[in-house]
């Protein structure tokens, strides 16, 4: 099975943090945290269409005067989801630039604000000078983002500060055999796509579908694809080490295929950790572990250990256990 996410990380675990997921055959890539992205290239920034910030420490949010700069002259929307001072921190953002000569600019900001309870969605337009608009408030359970291809999740912890984790995935996987496609005449072409979207979306099996100026029937092609379980993936970072952080934390990436986490201190750190609402590198492993994970990956050092990372990954591996 083709995975649909395909990811980036820095270039080492004591960069800014942040996962860039691009979705497979579609000309947009999701974002997890806006750290130092300049290793991203400007037509992956591009592809960004929904961005979904942690919490908005420098470390975490540095990022997104990059970001707004690629796409400044886009017509799809940018998508901004994060903590309930998100959207605060967008419009300081927008705030610090001068804004007279946009009016024609297509950029549209959404920003979503969750605070454990509900979205508050909020609005800056390029046409109008990225002045705040209000748009809604809407209850939730942490789901932020749905859409045919997959859903975002989000959990409420802490870091000292409100702090977002997530989880993204697919509810289900399609596969298509080409060489059945092929024994039945048939040419491999969009008309694919438009199959995997009607099947995501249960049309009825005498649905029809147009190949190659032929119409067909759903259940004609059915045998040709073959539907199991999605791909989910969860990423977490910068979270105080709390029972209450744990539980919630370990909920949300329970049966993950993998878990990209903070290791932030060695447990002989641990109350550095505590001090600096920071899980340790034990902590990392043993949630990963008790959440059932298949891959663990860490994601954000302390430098104090930038001479020997190799012994914070030990440690989250060795309590992992897998």
């Amino acid at each position: 099975m083709e995975p649909i996410f395909h990811f980036r990380l820095p270039k080492d675990v004591f960069e800014d943090p942040f996962l860039f997921v691009r979705i497979l055959r579609e000309r947009r890539a999701v974002q997890f945290d806006l750290g130092d992205i300049s290793v991203l290239t400007p037509s992956e920034i591009y592809k960004i269409t929904d961005v979904f910030v942690t919490h908005t420490h420098i470390d975490h949010f540095i990022g997104f005067d990059a970001l707004l700069r690629v796409a400044l002259r886009r017509e799809t929307p940018l998508n901004i989801y994060g903590p309930p001072n998100i959207t605060a921190c967008v419009a300081g953002k927008l705030r610090g630039y001068e804004w007279n000569l946009i009016r024609d600019y297509p950029l549209v900001i959404n920003a979503f604000s969750f605070n454990g309870r509900e979205i508050l969605h909020s609005v800056f337009r390029a046409g109008n000078r990225f002045r705040r608009e209000t748009a809604g408030r809407t209850k939730s359970d942490g789901t932020l983002l749905i859409n045919p291809l997959f859903r975002v999740k989000a959990a409420k912890l802490s870091h000292g500060t409100a702090c977002l984790a997530y989880r993204i995935e697919e509810e289900f996987h399609i596969n298509i055999d080409r060489d059945r496609v092929i024994r039945k005449g048939l040419e491999v072409g969009p008309w694919l796509s438009r199959l995997k979207n009607m099947l995501r979306e249960n049309a009825p099996p005498d649905s029809p579908l147009e190949v190659s100026g032929k119409c067909y029937r759903i259940a004609e092609l059915s045998d040709i694809a073959t539907i199991r379980e999605g791909q989910k993936i969860c990423f977490a970072t910068d979270i105080a080490l709390t029972r209450k952080n744990i539980a919630a934390l370990t909920e949300l990436a329970r049966g993950s295929d993998i878990l990209f986490c903070e290791a932030y201190y060695l447990e002989r750190d641990r109350e550095l950790a505590e001090r600096r609402f920071h899980l340790t590198a034990k902590a990392c492993g043993s949630t990963a572990r008790n959440a059932g994970v298949k891959k663990l990956v860490v994601t954000h050092v302390s430098p104090k250990y930038r001479d020997h990372p190799d012994l914070v990954i030990r440690e989250a591996m060795d309590e992992f256990g897998r």
